[in-house]
Parts: structure tokens; sequence; C-alpha cells
């Protein structure tokens, strides 16, 4: 039974986990110890290890039965202001300590251990990240907590957990089945090395225990009971009803029989019996402009029904394509609370350790109990969150991992995975297919040889969903690539001439350049001709490129003038078919994306894609463009020698395959993420086996005696390393339009939890990614302010511009703060 405090702050009889803050009821650590069991055994049974996932939820606040964090928590409801010094209690390490008194002594036993270690960590990390069983210090953190910590009052702990929650015996017969479970999944064949199936087994269990504590946590707080589970498979039936209608309205248009759309019409229909194979890693290679969007969203619905998925999830390289796929399966489904678009994370907890503002309800602890899991029935999301939600530090990425699983997984322009990722991400496809129960489609006009390198997906040799590719490929064949780059260079002087000359041919035309500076000069020169003339990079929010597009969108629909200069993000996805397109020389697969925005529907016969090399471009830092340029132009030359070679098109599969082969062939030190700091491997840090750990024989050597330990991986390192985009950005609020300046407004207040869920959602598409040294350049003149402790970021009105975004010198002449 909840308790309540007196109004005279008498004696509290009972455990305290938490108070809530409205009424000052009390949940009791039991009640919380159980309710989070519960939940994070509902999430373990997605893989088979509900009981190893509900041994954590069991033992994860177990540390709050002492006098000392209840006298803490009450000081702290008492004097909100001036609250008790944080770090003066320690309740998360009682749980991994209990494990490792009960199951980790005497003789080494190979699941019990491993149990101990895997579920312990979890419960110690619980409010930071997972931490390193053996690191670069040559020592065991998770040691120093479970082993060597001592608890002044581990003795009354343990006594009122198995008094109150759970009693010996129960608690015995409960280890025992999570062993079974252990073995279980242990045993399983896959490709996955035995440290790889750990290291994903302990980020699975920590997602359920993170994301089971914060929904206990934040229920209690709202006052709500087990909230009402969504019939997706119902919702998923009448969303497939709803794009089966809408394609039968595609066939009555006039151009429905064109070859094209018939072609679309087939490939569509190859989708949708595809669907019903089991569950595995496919690929869907449509063509740019085959209708990529909807085909997959059919396999992926009708997949989802027959084998109860409980999510369809898009993932994109860029945010650009998330705004645009979105909206449109948004028209058709007619369902906006479902449908979810996760751009970034608006707020930092990387470095959080928040242990002692647990069981408070500080406007920090609202942030980390909103509801930002990744549960809804369909995800539109980035390369770059699905690969944070693996391997990048705070528990707010890992929160989400648990969904990933029973799931559909589509991974649009999965080309564009970067280099350095390229073996973490293939690891973890092969989880999600052979632990995740998740089927998993690669989407590409240009498919990449994942399965070429050393670190492999393990995919079916017919994996590919569309039949006959090379005859359909040749049938969508719309443009004739010029290759204008191996006789001359362009500087922005004769690419803005260039451009005006073909704008006396044609209405439309779209510059593609890699980088952001030499974007914004051809804008800045081209702005004086008397034709609308538009600027597309990420120094804009996606609300902000959203508005730019539609616009652009529909001067091309008139058949008006207009030109779009813009950075590569106009490639994957866009739905904008532009007369003539001019791509700055990069990689065989930028230069395809690149075609896909020229004649998109083939209306206009063959259009021209001219490829230049923009002398003016510092590729300095863009190494992986600069690589493909290279491989590009020997391509090029090649069939100027012999027009035969590569299948005869600068874009067949043959000379796409031999792109790709050779792309990660020059970089086959970097796929599997190597840490020029500590000269290793990522994969040395996750997934070394014992006896390879780069770190054992120094431990041996230093305490002489072996690590008695099984888990070996440094799991908190690895993490503190990782960056899918290796300059570290910072996700940055930005005022655009009156929804941007509300939502600062709004984050500025006190709202209640499900507000702040709220506002997590909305803001996503009002953030702008900055680069440390784009940073400390706004933050050194005033252009960034700070909210919510440092952990959300803001730009100034007068740090915005309403052409091109972010104004680094933070005079675009809008004004001041609106704080």
């Amino acid at each position: 039974m909840k308790s309540k405090i007196c109004k005279k702050w008498g004696v509290v009889m009972g455990s305290i986990a938490h108070i809530r803050a409205s009424d000052s009821k009390i949940q009791s650590v039991e009640e919380h110890l159980l309710g989070v069991k519960h939940l994070a055994e509902s999430i373990g049974a997605k893989i088979g290890v509900g009981h190893i996932a509900g041994l954590a939820g069991l033992l994860h606040d177990m540390g709050k039965y002492t006098e000392e964090f209840k006298n803490y928590i009450l000081e702290a409801v008492k004097n909100p202001d001036a609250p008790p010094k944080r770090g003066s209690v320690d309740h998360s390490t009682a749980g991994g300590k209990l494990l490792y008194e009960r199951l980790h002594t005497g003789k080494p036993s190979p699941y019990p251990w491993i149990l101990a270690e895997l579920v312990g960590n979890a419960v110690i990390s619980h409010h930071a990240y997972l931490q390193d069983f053996l690191g670069p210090d040559l020592e065991s953190d998770y040691l120093k907590r479970v082993r060597d910590k001592q608890l002044r009052e581990f003795e009354t702990v343990k006594r009122e957990f198995f008094q109150k929650v759970m009693n010996e015996t129960e608690f015995h017969n409960y280890v025992s089945q999570a062993i079974e479970e252990l073995e279980a999944y242990i045993n399983k064949p896959s490709p996955l090395s035995y440290a790889g199936r750990l290291m994903f087994l302990a980020k699975f269990v920590f997602s359920a225990l993170i994301d089971a504590d914060r929904t206990n946590t934040r229920q209690f707080e709202e006052n709500k009971t087990d909230e009402e589970q969504l019939d997706r498979t119902t919702l998923f039936r009448s969303y497939y009803d709803k794009l089966m209608d809408k394609l039968a309205e595609f066939q009555q248009v006039p151009d429905a029989h064109s070859p094209i759309n018939v072609l679309r019409k087939q490939m569509s229909d190859q989708c949708d019996l595809f669907a019903e194979k089991p569950s595995d890693i496919y690929t869907l290679s449509i063509p740019t402009g085959g209708g990529k969007t909807l085909a997959s969203l059919r396999y992926g619905l009708k997949h989802a029904i027959r084998t109860n998925k409980k999510h369809i999830i898009y993932v994109v390289p860029y945010t650009t394509i998330i705004e645009q796929n979105a909206e449109e399966v948004r028209n058709i489904l007619q369902d906006d609370a479902h449908i979810l678009e996760h751009h970034s994370n608006v707020i930092d907890d990387a470095d959080d350790d928040d242990e002692m503002e647990d069981g408070t309800m500080s406007v920090r602890q609202k942030w980390k109990l909103a509801k930002d899991n990744w549960d809804a029935p369909i995800i539109f999301t980035t390369m770059v969150q699905f690969l944070n939600v693996f391997y990048a530090k705070g528990t707010r990425n890992i929160r989400r991992l648990h969904n990933l699983c029973e799931s559909v997984i589509i991974f649009d322009e999965v080309q564009k995975v970067p280099i350095h990722c390229i073996s973490l991400f293939n690891q973890a496809l092969n989880f999600l297919k052979f632990y995740g129960r998740s089927s998993l489609v690669l989407c590409t006009a240009t498919q990449p040889a994942l399965d070429f390198v050393k670190h492999k997906i393990v995919k079916e040799s017919d994996a590919e969903i569309v039949q006959n590719l090379d005859e359909i490929v040749q049938a969508f064949k719309r443009v004739e690539i010029i290759d204008r780059a191996s006789e001359e260079v362009f500087d922005t002087d004769k690419l803005a001439g260039f451009v005006k000359e073909k704008l006396a041919e044609v209405n439309s035309i779209l510059v593609i350049l890699n980088t952001k500076t030499v974007v914004k000069r051809l804008f800045q020169q081209l702005n004086s001709v008397e034709v609308p003339v538009y600027h597309l990079s990420t120094s804009m929010c996606a609300a902000h490129r959203h508005d730019i597009l539609t616009k652009v969108r529909t001067l091309l629909d008139n058949k008006e003038k207009v030109i779009c200069i813009s950075t590569q993000l106009i490639e994957a996805g866009v739905d904008a078919s532009f007369e003539c397109v001019i791509r700055s020389l990069a990689g065989l697969d930028s230069i395809a994306q690149a075609a896909g925005r020229c004649n998109r529907h083939g209306k206009d016969g063959i259009r021209q894609v001219y490829v230049i090399d923009h002398q003016e471009e510092n590729l300095k830092e863009l190494e992986e463009i600069r690589k493909g340029k290279e491989i590009a132009k020997r391509i090029f030359r090649d069939l100027r020698l012999d027009n035969s070679h590569h299948g005869g098109d600068i874009l067949s599969t043959r000379a796409m395959n031999k792109y790709f082969q050779e792309f990660y062939s020059a970089f086959e030190t970097s796929l599997d993420y190597f840490i020029k700091k500590l000269e290793l491997n990522m994969l040395d840090l996750l997934m070394a086996e014992r006896k390879s750990s780069p770190y054992i024989q120094g431990y041996t050597r230093n305490k002489r005696e072996s690590l008695p330990l099984f888990l070996v991986n440094s799991y908190y390192t690895a993490a503190e390393y990782f960056q899918v985009i290796e300059n570290h950005t910072t996700d940055v609020i930005v005022p655009y339009g009156a929804k941007g300046k509300d939502i600062i407004a709004r984050l500025n207040g006190k709202g209640a939890i499900e507000e702040l869920s709220h506002l997590l959602k909305d803001a996503q598409r009002y953030t702008v990614n900055l680069f440390p040294h784009e940073r400390n350049q706004l933050m050194g003149n005033g252009g960034i302010v700070s909210l919510l402790d440092g952990k959300i970021q803001v730009l100034m009105e007068s740090a915005y511009h309403e052409e091109f975004g972010v104004d680094l010198d933070n005079n675009s002449g809008f004004g001041l703060a609106m704080l």
C-alpha cells in the first residue's frame, strides 16, 4: 500500500523508492522492484530471456532498503531548494553484489558466473552506462563495485529484500530459470562470436531494465496503472487496407499503364508476395523513382501482420528523408498519433550519473522519464540514431534497443552507412536477425557489398526481392551521365556561368556540391539571377528544409524556372524531379542518387546529369568523399578507354559492385572502427574472446592472478569513444518560425512529464547538429544559450538566418534573445 508523508514530516514507516511530487504519495521499494520486474520480464520475453531481464528489474533498486537512502530522499523532498549533497548514497551496487555473492563464488561455473556478471553489470550501471569488465587501466570497474566495495547496510538490505520482495527459495528457483534461458541463448546457432552474443545480450538486458525502470517510475509519478496495450496487428491491417486503396487509386490515373508505372506496380506486387517469406535479411534494389517507400511499406505491413511484429521502423541516412517519407506515409495512413519521427536526442545524457536524483522529481528527472523509447507502431529515424542505440553512451539511446526486436526494419539508402561503422552495423543486423526476431530490408538502388567485408551480414543467396533486376534498371533509364570532370575543373565563377548557360535550355536545375561552404558561395553568386534560387544544407533545421522543398516542388510542378543548390542531403529519398542536374564528382553511389533527382518520372525522354570537378571544395576532413571521388574517376577513365567496360554504363550493377569492393578495400583497416588513441578496433573492446582480449595479459601481469571473470570486454570504454559522425556534434534547437520559438519557450518552463514527452517529439524537427568548432564559435559570441543545467542547447534568433540557417557570426539581424 502506498503511504503518504504527513504534513509535519513525521516518521515514515516502511521503505521509500519514490515520492510523488503532486500529492507526496510514497511508492515502496517492494512495489517498485516487483513492478519493474514485471515490465522487464515482458520485454525480455521478446528474445526468450524474460527471467534474465526480470532478474535485473528485481534487484536494481534493492539498495534503497537503507535508512541512509530513506533519510536522503526525505531530506530532498523537505528541502528542494537545498537538497543533500549528491554522491553520498549508493543504492545501485547492492543488487549486483548480491548476485556476485550468491552465484560467483567457489569453482568457476560458466552459466551462473556469466549470469551474475551480465545482470549484475546492468544493475550497478542503471544510472549511467554499462561498466568495463576490464578496461584500458587494466582494472575491472565491475569487480570494484560488486566484490570490493563495502556497503554499510548490506545485511539489512538483503534481509528486507528476502522478507518483502521474494523469499530465498523463490529467488533460487527464479535464478535457475534465468540460467536455463542463458544456456539456450548462448547455444543458439548464429554467426556472432561467443563474446559478441553476450555483448548484445548484456545490452538488451540493460535496455529492458532502463525502459522498465523509467516506465514504472513515470506511471507512478503520473498516477497511472499499467497502460492499455495497443493491438498492433489490427492497426497494421487497417494500415494495409488504406495503402491498398491508395495503390488502387494510382491505377486509375491517365498514365497508369506507362512503362515505368507498370514496372512500379510489378515491383510493389513482388514486395507483397515476398512478405510471406520468413523473417530474414533481404535486399530491395528498386531503382531511384521506382516507388520504394510505398513498396517497402507494403512489405512491412503485410509481413508484420503475418509474423506478429510490433514495429515498422524506417532507418534513413538524413533527416531530410524522414520528413518526406513520414509525410507520405502519414497522408496515406491518416494517423499522426502512431507515427514517430525521431531526428535527434534533443537532450544529452551521455555523461550523466543521476543516482542521487533517483526518487526525487527534478526537471532533469522529468526529462529522463518522458516516454522516448521508440514504442510507436511506425518509426522514422536516422542511421546515426540506430547505431547510437547499440553503441553510444547514456541511457536514453540504449533504452530503445529492445524495441528494435520483433520489428520490420527498413534501411533506406543503406549504402550511406559510415565506413568506420560497417562491421558494427553488420553485427547489429546479425543480432536482430538471429536473436531479435526481426526482419531487415536493405533498400537502395545502389546496393553496397556488405557481404564482401570480413565481418559481413549473413543473408540468403536469393535475398533480392526484385526479380529481373538488370532489365528493370535498364527500363528505368531516364538520364545520360555526362563526364565533365575528366576534361576540366570548375571554380564557383565558372560553375555559376555554366548554370546560367543551362538555364537558357531548361526550366529547373539542381546543383549538388560536396561541402556547405561552396554551396553557400554558389548560392550567393547566383542570388542576383532573375529566377528563384534556393539553398539547402544541414545548417538548416528539418522544418526549414521542408518549407524550402515545398516551395521548390511547387515551382517544379508548375514548370516554372527554379535553381536549387544543395549538399548531398537532397540525394537520398527526396521526391523532386529537375530537368537538369549538376553533380560535383563523388562516389558512384552519390552520382546515382543525384541522377535520381533528374527526370524522375521519365516524362522527358532522356535528360542530362553533368558530373563536374569543383576545385574549391576542401575535402581534407571528408576522407570517404575524397576516396569515392578517386575511385569514380578511375571507372570513368576505364569507360572512356573502352565503353564496354563495367557493363558499359557508369551506373551499371557491375560498375557499382566494382566501386564498392574497391571502396571497402581502400578502407579495410577502418571497417572495424579503429580507435587511434587506444590503437585498437572497437570490435576488440566489445567482442574479443578472453584469450584475445587486449588487456587480459596486462591484468595478469599486474595482479599476478587470472581475472576471475568470464566476461572481459570494455563496454564503457567502447561507448566513450563511439561516434557515428567522428567529429562529435551537438544537437541545438533553433528558433525557426513560430513553432520553433514556441517550443523553446515551453522548454524553459516546468511542464508535466506527459507534456515533456510531446515536446521531445515536436523538437525533433527544429534541431541542427553543430560540430565542436561551430558550437564553440557560437558560445563565444553569445549565439547559444543553455537550458536544463546545460543539457539542452538553444540557438538565439540572431544566430539563425532565414535563407541558409545557422549563422556562426550570430549576425542574422533578427534581434536578440527570446529568453
